[in-house]
Formats: C-alpha cells, sequence, structure tokens
C-alpha cells in the first residue's frame, strides 16, 4: 500500500492524492458491486437445474445485502479517506455506522429469505403439498418482525443506547399505550384470534348475515383484512368486528342444495304421484346429485292457482358455476317429465264464474195496454 501511495504522488502530488484514493475507491466498490451481481446471475442459472428451491432461495436472498454491502462498505471507505483528510469530527463515526450497515445489511438477508421462503411453501411448483397461505403469512410476518425489532435494538446498543432502560421504559409506559391505542391493540389481537382460530383464509368466499359482508378473502393482515366483494371493489374491514360478528363460509360447504317448489294446474292433480316419482327416479339416476345426502321429492300445497311438489336434493360439486350449470339440467329435465304426462306447468290464472242468463218474463200486448 505504501509503494501504491507513493507512485500516485509522484503522479498527481501529494496535495491531490486524497481525491485519486476516494475516486479508485468508489470505482472499486462499484466494479466488485458489478461482478458479484453477475455471479449471482450465474449461481441463479446453476441453482435452477437443481431439485431443491432453497438454493435458489438463498441465493435469491444474497443478492441485494451483497451488492449493497460492498457499495456501502465502499462509500464508507472513501468518507474515511476524505474526513480524515479535512480532519473532520464525523471520522469518528465512519466505525459505528459501517457496523450499522452490517447489522441492515444481515437483516435485509433474514428478511429477503423469509418472503422467498414464504412463497415456496404456497407455492405447487415448489412444493407437493403446499402448507395453508394464511398460517404461512402470519409466521412470516411474525419472524420479520422478530428481525427488525432484533436489528433496531442491536443498532441502539451500538450507538450506546441503553436496551434495559428501553425495557424498563417500555414496561411503565405500556398502560398508557395500551389506552391510547385500544382500537389497534384489539385489531392486532383480532387479527391474531383469526390466524389460530382459521375460521377463513386467503382465497375463501366469506359473507356475514351481521353485515353487508361478502366476498373473497384477498389478505389478512394484523390490522386489516381485505375482501374482494363480487363487483370488484376492495373492503376493508378491522379485525376486531370478526369478534363480534357470525361469519358464514361457502368455501367450506360439502354439498350445494336445490330446493326448488313446483306447482301444476290443478286440471293435472291426478297425474301428480306419476310425475313426482318419474321426478325422484330422475335424481336417483343423475350422475351429479349425491345420493349419500337427503332427496325428498313430495307433493307438498294445494296453493290458490296451483298444486305443488317440492324438489330438495344436493349436488356433489361445491363449485357456483358447476352448481348452477347443474341445477338448470335438473329443471329442465323436471320439466320435461311434467310435459310428457300431458301436463303444465301452472302459472297464477283467476276464474271467473258467471251465474245463468237472465230470461225477461214476455207479456202479450194487450196485457200491456191493459196496464
Amino acid at each position: 500500500m505504501q509503494a501504491v501511495e507513493n507512485w500516485l504522488i509522484k503522479i498527481t502530488g501529494e496535495q491531490y492524492l486524497w481525491m485519486v484514493e476516494v475516486f479508485l475507491i468508489v470505482f472499486a466498490a462499484l466494479f466488485l458491486g458489478y461482478l458479484v451481481n453477475k455471479l449471482i446471475d450465474f449461481l441463479e442459472k446453476h441453482a435452477a437445474r437443481s431439485s431443491t428451491v432453497w438454493d435458489d432461495a438463498l441465493i435469491e436472498a444474497c443478492r441485494g445485502p451483497a451488492v449493497w454491502g460492498i457499495w456501502i462498505l465502499g462509500i464508507n471507505m472513501a468518507m474515511s479517506v476524505a474526513t480524515r483528510v479535512a480532519e473532520s469530527e464525523l471520522y469518528e463515526y465512519v466505525g459505528p455506522i459501517n457496523r450499522v450497515a452490517i447489522i441492515f445489511l444481515c437483516a435485509l438477508f433474514l428478511v429477503n429469505l423469509i418472503k422467498r421462503a414464504e412463497r415456496n411453501l404456497v407455492h405447487p411448483e415448489y412444493m407437493s403439498e403446499p402448507m395453508d397461505e394464511t398460517t404461512v403469512k402470519a409466521i412470516g410476518k411474525l419472524l420479520r418482525a422478530t428481525v427488525i425489532i432484533s436489528a433496531l435494538l442491536i443498532v441502539m446498543q451500538v450507538f450506546g443506547y441503553s436496551i434495559s432502560g428501553l425495557l424498563a421504559f417500555g414496561g411503565i409506559g405500556g398502560l398508557a399505550v395500551g389506552f391510547a391505542a385500544q382500537d389497534l391493540l384489539a385489531n392486532f389481537f383480532g387479527g391474531l384470534m383469526l390466524y389460530l382460530d382459521r375460521p377463513f383464509k386467503v382465497g375463501d368466499w366469506v359473507r356475514s348475515p351481521d353485515k353487508e359482508i361478502e366476498g373473497t378473502v384477498e389478505d389478512i393482515g394484523w390490522r386489516l383484512t381485505r375482501i374482494r366483494t363480487f363487483d370488484k371493489r376492495p373492503l376493508y374491514i378491522p379485525n376486531s368486528i370478526f369478534n363480534s360478528i357470525s361469519v358464514e363460509n361457502p368455501s367450506r360447504m360439502l354439498n350445494r342444495r336445490i330446493y326448488e317448489k313446483i306447482g301444476i294446474r290443478y286440471d293435472d292433480i291426478s297425474k301428480m304421484e306419476m310425475i313426482v316419482d318419474d321426478v325422484r327416479s330422475m335424481l336417483k339416476e343423475h350422475p351429479e346429485i349425491d345420493q349419500n345426502q337427503t332427496l325428498i321429492v313430495n307433493f307438498n300445497t294445494f296453493s290458490a292457482s296451483s298444486v305443488d311438489f317440492f324438489v330438495y336434493t344436493f349436488t356433489k360439486t361445491t363449485n357456483w358455476v358447476r352448481f348452477h350449470e347443474i341445477k338448470q339440467d335438473v329443471l329442465l329435465k323436471i320439466s320435461n317429465i311434467i310435459g310428457q304426462h300431458d301436463s303444465e306447468i301452472a302459472f297464477p290464472t283467476s276464474t271467473l264464474h258467471v251465474p245463468d242468463p237472465i230470461e225477461m218474463a214476455q207479456k202479450s200486448d194487450a196485457n200491456v195496454l191493459a196496464g
């Protein structure tokens, strides 16, 4: 190094030596960062050919911290040279700043690794048996919060702040903070209970009979749950709300129900029993009807304009679109069965009864004149 400095002094002069050193350090840091970035690209291509996905996650998590680490340390070295020449008081902070940078880069590496691990654990392309997305996200958020808080505490310790004093202050001021942030804490613990009880997960269709809430769950945060309604509007619900309302989760249905009342004319009541028997037989032979569930077809009601029977059965599928296709097929077959018996589906009608025509007594002309 001394020989290099002497050579630089001969070329530039001692007055401008520090400028050349700063330039060379910054240039070397940028060039080395570029080389490390290319090296990581090379390693990623080779890791993509392996059967495991965790080497990809490790290399991807290293990219940012490795490149940023070289650049930050290079800039700090350049600052060290400049502040030393200028005899600035900032020179004393170069060492702590380097330590803080290392802590920051380690925390960034762990956060990136946790994010990539979340993606691997829930994606069917990476895992033969993907884990529950809601659980993975909850654990990921908890781990990231732990890493960030730990990094902040270590940084405070580097700059001479007492962690024990901070923890003591937190214990004393916890009550005041609790009163000041009741809603925030209620939402936090509400989110925690959603992660523990798991009444629904990301991707589920949910609705509440107590509130105007219905849609697909997109995200469960620590404070808010985001639900996308069926008209594609985002609905943000504080987690504490779920502690006081009932929630239905149709996504966890085992079957979907077909329950319909169908009326035929009073003129066709003599054919009711045959129609009901044929409809029941059709449902028992239908490939999309679950025969292990309740199946009822019975004459039910004398209505004002019709005699009614009802159909009560369950489909095998729970898919909303497929269910309506099956229901349409069932209703059309019921209509065909009614037509095969020369009957008709009733619709509201009114019957007007007119009495016999009134006959006027005919009087003779003589009687009329006499009168």
